[in-house]
């Protein structure tokens, strides 16, 4: 498999994603962590006084909703670039093209981790302190990789081909901000409309990460069972439509 084969390429890859990332930045790394936090801020003054919310440890509950849905959105937006933005390496060297996507939805994923890693003594300081049931975090987040790996891969050969595809992705991803429960409770849906509101597998992972972060729960087998299911389903479609496109990948970009 071209992961284990080409590691030291996608070590290299990954790392320089992260320093361009951080590294021009005055503030670095923090800079992932107050986006969000202000965000944050601005949304829960919003909802708990124009809107009266009363959801509990509400500031919390937005932030892990926040971050789950930043590394959808960062990894997917960064893979889709992640073609058309290494042209040199598409053109002059043949290697693995699967290779590009997966060391920029790699590069997310870090910036992920990194992001919740912040947020553990952020929750013990606002008064919560996290069960055995974090250890279920990883399991999670491997999940979610899939999904955003699986759609990366789509978004990525997709891009080559129609640039202006960026554009209606960026309007996607505002509308499944809205779809998905980072800003309200669950017990907001209509019970009428709630069945296809779960069909989402974001609402699901973003529902699980508050169980076992901010809850203590543990996350629904059928819960897991059915984003797992959607997240190979996803990768394999991902990979049928890039593999179908990427003859040609040298040629478009």
């Amino acid at each position: 498999m071209y992961i284990f084969e080409y590691k030291e390429l996608i070590k290299n890859l990954v790392i320089s994603d992260l320093k361009t990332k951080y590294s021009s930045s005055v503030l670095g790394f923090a800079w992932s962590m107050l986006n969000p936090l202000m965000m944050m801020l601005v949304l829960y003054f919003v909802f708990s006084n124009v809107f009266k919310m009363t959801q509990e440890h509400f500031a919390l509950y937005i932030l892990i909703g926040l971050t789950a849905w930043r590394f959808f959105a960062f990894g997917t937006t960064c893979a889709m670039y992640s073609i058309v933005g290494k042209a040199s390496l598409v053109t002059k060297i043949f290697i693995p093209r699967e290779i590009l996507t997966f060391s920029a939805v790699l590069s997310a994923l870090i910036s992920s981790l990194l992001e919740f890693l912040v947020l553990i003594p952020l929750m013990v300081i606002l008064g919560v302190t996290p069960t055995i049931f974090i250890i279920f975090f990883p399991v999670l987040h491997i999940l979610f990789f899939l999904i955003v790996y699986g759609t990366g891969l789509a978004m990525a050969s997709l891009y080559v081909y129609y640039r202006d595809i960026n554009q209606i992705w960026d309007v996607l991803l505002q509308i499944g901000f809205f779809l998905s429960p980072i800003v309200y409770p669950l017990s907001l849906i209509p019970g009428n409309y709630l069945i296809y509101y779960m069909l989402n597998p974001i609402t699901r992972l973003i529902e699980m990460y508050r169980d076992v972060l901010l809850y203590g729960k543990l996350p629904g087998l059928m819960d897991l069972g059915l984003v797992m299911m959607f997240g190979i389903v996803l990768f394999l479609l991902g990979s049928w439509l890039f593999g179908k496109l990427s003859p040609r990948f040298a040629e478009e970009v």
